[in-house]
C-alpha cells in the first residue's frame, strides 16, 4: 500500500492511509488477531457475518426492485 504527500502535507496523507487501510480489512484483521479465537468460535462468527450479508444483499435487492 502506497501513499504519497503533496505539498508537505502529512496529516492529508495520513488520512488517505487510514481511509485505503480501512477499506482493505487491515484493522479489523487486527483486531481479531489480537487473542486467539477457537476454531469453533471462528467458525460461528463467519457463520453469522455470512448471514449478515446475505440479508443486507436482500435487502438491498428488495430496494431496488421497489418492494
Amino acid at each position: 500500500m502506497q501513499v504519497t504527500v503533496r505539498d508537505n502535507n502529512v496529516d492529508q496523507a495520513l488520512k488517505v492511509l487510514k481511509k485505503k487501510m480501512q477499506r482493505e480489512g487491515v484493522f479489523r484483521e487486527m483486531k481479531l488477531r489480537r487473542a486467539y479465537e477457537k476454531p469453533s468460535e471462528r467458525k460461528a462468527r463467519e457463520k453469522a457475518e455470512a448471514i449478515r450479508r446475505a440479508r443486507k444483499l436482500e435487502r438491498k435487492r428488495l430496494e431496488r426492485e421497489g418492494f
